[in-house]
């Protein structure tokens, strides 16, 4: 049994012993799951605003205090941005479905933006407290550099002991 997003669609699919009753049953428990890992995956922007204080108060001792954290769909080069002047926070919307711990390093970056405006020695401190800071930044580039990789078939391994990239 499983399910996934086609589109604007959902397919289910479930085994055909199932009864009538059954099918309706397990429909309706995967769409629940589905919709409640989608709600994990892609948080409301009032959660992205609970999760910033929340990571404020961890981190930074609660002293950046946003006025606002939400999700944009017009930033294509930032993963986010602040406004320190007014407090906004906004995400990308290429964010979402990313693991939590990296949409949460990103929202640990923007509000140390929201103490120090620029990235010196005092901003990567205080970003630094965050512990996955080095991880997420590492899984970032990493997608930063697969959309930048040729779409070529991957090789077929070699029967001469070839090490190939993929293997690290």
């Amino acid at each position: 049994m499983s399910a996934y997003r086609d589109g604007d669609k959902t397919v289910v699919t479930v085994p055909s012993r199932l009864s009538e009753a059954q099918e309706e049953q397990w429909i309706a428990t995967i769409l629940e799951r589905l919709a409640e890992r989608e709600r994990r995956r892609r948080p409301s922007d009032e959660a992205l605003f609970d999760r910033a204080r929340d990571l404020s108060r961890r981190y930074l001792e609660g002293r950046a205090e946003p006025v606002s954290v939400r999700w944009v769909d017009n930033q294509r080069t930032r993963w986010g941005s602040c406004t320190p002047e007014d407090g906004t926070i906004r995400l990308s919307t290429r964010l979402r479905g990313m693991p939590a711990w990296v949409v949460d390093y990103v929202i640990v970056h923007e509000l140390a933006h929201l103490l120090v405006p620029g990235h010196g020695p005092e901003f990567w401190a205080l970003v630094g407290r965050y512990p996955k800071t080095e991880r997420a930044r590492g899984y970032l580039e990493g997608v930063v550099a697969a959309a930048h990789l040729p779409a070529e078939p991957p090789h077929e391994p070699s029967h001469q002991g070839d090490l190939h990239e993929a293997a690290g």
